[in-house]
């Protein structure tokens, strides 16, 4: 598949499939938190091991969107 085309079904699934666009959303929220802690000079052992988990929960959620991504390109 072509990348126009994976952004293509991506959008559609945004617009479209509720699952796919909740895990976006949660996806766009680690994001933004793991960013606030990247932009620190010092994190705390706290704020490690959060952004450490946050970056797991992120993966996973990336893990999921792309089932539900291949699951539509096959069946369509």
């Amino acid at each position: 598949m072509k990348a126009a085309d994976t952004q293509d079904v991506k959008n559609l699934l945004l617009r479209n499939h509720e699952q796919y666009r909740d895990l976006f959303e949660q996806h766009h929220q680690l994001d933004d938190r793991l960013h606030e802690l990247t932009e620190r000079h010092f994190l705390s052992d706290t704020e490690q091991v959060e952004e450490s988990t946050l970056k797991k929960r992120k993966l996973a959620l990336k893990d999921q969107m792309e089932m539900i991504f291949r699951d539509y390109a096959a069946s369509h």
